[in-house]
């Protein structure tokens, strides 16, 4: 098995700006910032403990995951700005900074891309076609979804009767849970007209991703965005990662089963091996090699299907 690559050390080339559950920041400059892709892993919010170790086995992390991730995020901004030709996103490109030494390029190559800095909007904005994972649950409790009055008799997996729904998150910082919340509450949060323009862009945005899956033979049950605010011109924009496995729930389209739970192309197999082995959300879980290999395989799988292989 190929090493997963789990941390970053730029040798001083660029300030560190943060790290993330999976991403490390840099500044390039002061207006654009360097993403890099490891493959950490998380699952309810924790961190796998052993997917933070640099240069570690890849027992430690998810070989390639980060690369895929970057690539099929390169594919879906190009994507969705065709499909919206109004839409703007922060990325920039996937080529490295100068300042970066000869001896990182090769590992960090489609690993890294280059984005524009940018405010970034404290809600994560999720748009659920399907009711599954904790909307299911909730519904079969109150007949909600994030208080959303959702129409009586619906079995699992099942696509919302009205179309897709948003139904907003908040960002917690790392270490803590983001908090499901009702869409009113994130004009409480974010403020007017943000709040009613993410909505309106998120449903759009799932949309034209789900037609773009499905002809590929994925069905997008959920996903989440991110938005950031430029500053020079009030413009809401796309940020972040954007329809990978990490942040969607993919199923397959030939095996799609109303009234059951649904095999996927993410990181559901680590989440089903978490609750099953009593481990969900606790801190210091280690995966198994087993778990590790099988959830790079439905990453690899959902990027072929999605990109292409390209």
């Amino acid at each position: 098995m190929t090493e997963a690559f789990t941390n970053t050390d730029l040798q001083g080339a660029l300030p560190l700006v943060a790290r993330g559950k999976v991403r490390d920041l840099y500044e390039v400059d002061e207006k654009t910032l360097l993403f890099i892709a490891t493959d950490r892993i998380s699952a309810y919010d924790v961190i796998m403990e052993n997917a933070s170790l640099p240069f570690s086995p890849a027992i430690n992390g998810v070989p390639n995951k980060g690369v895929l991730l970057t690539l099929c995020t390169q594919t879906w901004f190009k994507t969705l700005t065709e499909a919206i030709p109004s839409l703007r996103t922060h990325f920039l490109t996937l080529d490295l900074p100068p300042q970066i030494p000869e001896s990182l390029r090769p590992v960090l190559q489609n690993r890294s891309m280059q984005v524009r800095k940018l405010k970034i909007l404290p809600i994560e904005a999720i748009v659920r076609g399907y009711i599954t994972g904790s909307a299911w649950k909730e519904y079969q409790k109150s007949g909600t979804v994030h208080g959303i009055k959702i129409a009586p008799g619906l079995q699992e997996s099942e696509s919302f009767p009205d179309g897709p729904i948003y139904t907003p998150s908040t960002k917690a910082e790392q270490g803590e849970h983001d908090e499901n919340i009702h869409p009113d509450q994130a004009v409480n949060i974010i403020g007017e007209p943000y709040a009613s323009a993410i909505a309106s862009l998120s449903i759009q945005l799932y949309k034209a991703a789900h037609a773009y899956a499905l002809e590929r033979g994925v069905i997008i049950a959920d996903t989440k965005f991110e938005f950031g605010l430029d500053l020079e011109t009030n413009e809401i924009v796309l940020a972040d990662e954007v329809l990978t496995p990490d942040s969607s729930r993919f199923w397959p389209k030939d095996s799609y089963k109303i009234g059951c739970g649904q095999s996927s192309f993410d990181k559901q197999y680590l989440r089903d091996w978490l609750v099953q082995e009593g481990l969900k959300g606790k801190e210091g879980v280690r995966m198994s090699e087993e778990v590790a290999q099988k959830t790079s395989e439905k990453y690899k799988e959902a990027w072929e299907k999605i990109t292409g292989g390209n």
